[in-house]
């Protein structure tokens, strides 16, 4: 299944529990939604789909790149909806101690946060496609 399909999926269940509330909601008809959703999006009319989009919150973008950087992002999106309680807050810390060390431009941060533990894996994404990513998500061009 493609990404945007597993994505409204994904959101349908988040914010409406189920497709048929989902149809109730927006007005689509529930074959449409339920055959759009099984056979994937593209298949279903463009109209359908910025209803779809817009009532979900999922902004709709036409860029290559920027459809590549929705897929990361989405994966991202995804691993923290898995996430609970604890995983979520233990996220948001580094991230915040993150974007502070990039914003004060300090690479001399601590591991005094993370109880001593450090980096020593390889990381997901190589730093320079991760600043490449933040760049995007600023709306600032590419170097």
């Amino acid at each position: 299944m493609d990404s945007i399909t597993q994505l409204i999926k994904n959101e349908i269940q988040k914010q409406y529990k189920s497709v048929k509330r989902f149809s109730e909601a927006s007005g689509i008809p529930y074959t449409t939604l339920s055959n759009a959703l099984t056979k994937g999006i593209g298949g279903t009319a463009y109209d359908t789909v910025v209803k779809m989009c817009s009532l979900l919150g999922i902004k709709q973008a036409y860029s290559d790149d920027i459809i590549l950087f929705n897929k990361e992002f989405h994966d991202v999106y995804t691993m923290l909806a898995a996430l609970d309680e604890k995983g979520v807050h233990t996220v948001t810390t580094v991230l915040n101690v993150e974007y502070n060390r990039c914003k004060e431009n300090n690479d001399d941060t601590t591991i005094k946060g993370f109880a001593g533990i450090s980096y020593a894996s390889k990381p997901v994404i190589d730093d320079e496609r991760m600043l490449e990513l933040v760049r995007r998500l600023k709306g600032e061009e590419s170097s």
